[in-house]
């Protein structure tokens, strides 16, 4: 007698724009670094959770990445009650020789210009 092949319940949750791009593409030119930057440059008082979404990767991703930029000092975080605000130190230079002439700042007000 053979078994039943056990339905798969899970809902399909739709993708982002961004996901659905990506998804096609296999890469994208900008890295999640860089994408969660432009969120919190764009509106420094957003969720992690928000940006998560916006960007296409988990929660804890974003965390890990604000982390390394915190370190890095590239962007600072403060305490406000229960929200946290992001502020992005924009005349830090961007670490890689080919950019090192240019700052976060010049990057996300390029990006964010459009």
């Amino acid at each position: 007698m053979k078994k039943k092949k056990k339905e798969n319940s899970r809902i399909p949750v739709p993708l982002t724009h961004k996901q659905e791009s990506a998804k096609v593409a296999g890469w994208t030119f900008l890295t999640n670094h860089t994408h969660v930057l432009l969120c919190l440059y764009r509106n420094p008082e957003i969720t992690l959770r928000e940006v998560a979404v916006l960007v296409g990767i988990t929660e804890r991703m974003v965390q890990k990445i604000v982390a390394e930029l915190v370190e890095a000092e590239y962007m600072d975080v403060t305490k406000i009650g229960r929200r946290n605000t992001y502020q992005i130190t924009v005349d830090k230079k961007l670490r890689h020789p080919l950019e090192s002439h240019c700052s976060v700042g010049d990057m996300l007000d390029n990006l964010s210009n459009g």
